[in-house]
């Protein structure tokens, strides 16, 4: 590809990430950040991501692609392909994400880079911005690094663990050399900087007080609309073509892995006397759907309990508003914590019962105090919870619970965290700010 040719009085929004169809909440977050950055002033907006064909070859659970909701014009999707051959094992795509990098930041167009995902986004941001200030070109970049989750849960976590200080030591070093450094939550703030307190103490380290003072929260941005004010006629249409009725189901629906404690709430609504006359949905796609599967067929409720594979994103909101109960009883593992839980703020959005969630990670900071919580890993208490949901609130409590968690859920508007997000960015302070300002302006010298 060829340097993109902007006029210099634009302003351009590059977004790297695993967006969609891959099933996450971060890929729906990039979406919305998106969004919001048409109407703040950025007349280029680009996600960068991975091909598709790589995305099936990681086993990634994806969304089918005719489920995939459209981007509004200005918002360009790009999948840079591998470079180099076979000879070359690993690293061939990085090198396409980093090379179209390179070409989106060299025509001095003032850009802001950010990456969701510290390894390999915010690596593939680092690398390519230190090419662009190495090839003489006019450079106009500030970035931003958001910390997920599994970034330190899995990658720093495992590293510490392991006592593999250069892997976690790359990682928290590409993290703050970004100009501004978020985490999803306060939860995963309190991780990194534990995590870098126990790298400093073995290897001798300054990391940590660096993440505790930089790093800064900037919750998941969430299309609020998308989930308010729903035709309930078309949800009926919804819930029809799917063989479900209002009130007559209890709701899954997030990745399929056994660190969501799936397995839990088929025991517990399998024992629940509450949700005899009740389906058990399960949507959603994941490494550990066959497991689920051969749990729900020893228990008696198999009968009941429906796994759906190919919701969209314009069914999800359907789905949730007309359940007896959303959970979601997410438990801690080595591999994967849930930091923040974006899926639980859409089903406070969308309405309906309430959500039965557990104590875990970032949770309680999503939902506050508009939750069912019971403990993880106790399926004994999502029975309890689903009998009080499915039998034990009348309508005013319904009500209640509607409007606490609805209530809850707005400060996670997109564009209430996009603006507080380019707050902090140099420059882009407030709705509209122009191109000039105090940000790092670059011209590398050749």
């Amino acid at each position: 590809m060829t340097p993109t040719n902007l006029t210099k009085q634009q302003r351009r929004l590059v977004i790297v990430v695993r967006a969609d169809p891959v099933i996450c909440g971060h890929s729906g977050e990039a979406r919305n950040l998106a969004e919001v950055a048409l109407t703040r002033g950025f007349d280029d907006v680009r996600i960068v991501t991975w091909p598709l064909d790589r995305l099936e070859e990681t086993g990634l659970p994806l969304k089918p692609l005719d489920t995939v909701l459209p981007y509004s014009p200005g918002i360009t999707v790009e999948r840079p392909g591998p470079v180099g051959g076979y000879k070359i094992p690993d690293g061939r795509y990085l090198a396409g994400m980093v090379g179209r990098l390179v070409e989106l930041f060299t025509d001095g167009t003032p850009t802001v880079a950010m990456s969701l995902y510290l390894h390999p986004h915010t690596t593939a941001v680092a690398d390519a911005l230190r090419i662009a200030q190495s090839t003489g070109l006019p450079v106009n970049v500030t970035t931003i690094a958001e910390a997920v989750g599994s970034d330190i849960t899995d990658v720093v976590r495992s590293a510490v663990d392991h006592g593999e200080f250069g892997a976690a030591a790359a990682v928290l070093s590409t993290y703050l050399s970004q100009d501004v450094c978020v985490a999803v939550s306060q939860y995963t703030k309190d991780v990194i900087v534990a995590s870098a307190a126990e790298l400093d103490a073995m290897y001798g380290t300054a990391f940590a007080a660096q993440c505790e003072e930089r790093v800064t929260i900037s919750y998941p941005a969430i299309d609020t609309s998308a989930y308010l004010g729903l035709d309930p006629a078309e949800t009926d249409k919804v819930l029809a073509s799917r063989g479900l009725r209002r009130g007559e189901y209890v709701l899954y629906l997030s990745r399929l892995q056994k660190a969501k404690g799936v397995d839990d709430l088929i025991r517990g609504f399998a024992a629940s006397e509450a949700c005899e006359h009740q389906t058990l949905v399960i949507a959603g796609r994941g490494p550990d759907l066959p497991y689920f599967q051969e749990v729900a067929s020893r228990t008696a409720a198999r009968d009941r309990i429906v796994f759906l594979q190919d919701v969209g994103d314009d069914e999800k909101p359907h789905l949730m508003t007309a359940c007896t109960a959303y959970a979601l009883p997410s438990k801690p593992a080595p591999e994967f914590t849930e930091t923040f839980g974006i899926a639980l703020v859409e089903k406070m959005l969308a309405g309906g019962g309430p959500v039965i969630t557990c104590d875990t990670g970032g949770i309680l900071e999503a939902v506050g105090d508009a939750a069912v919580v019971v403990p993880s890993g106790d399926p004994s208490a999502l029975t309890v919870a689903l009998n009080v949901c499915a039998a034990g609130l009348d309508e005013a409590d319904r009500e209640w619970w509607q409007g606490r968690a609805r209530e809850h859920a707005m400060q996670f508007d997109r564009v209430n965290v996009f603006d507080r997000l380019f707050a902090m960015v140099p420059g882009y302070a407030g709705a509209g700010a122009g191109a000039a300002g105090a940000r790092r302006k670059v011209r590398a010298r050749a």
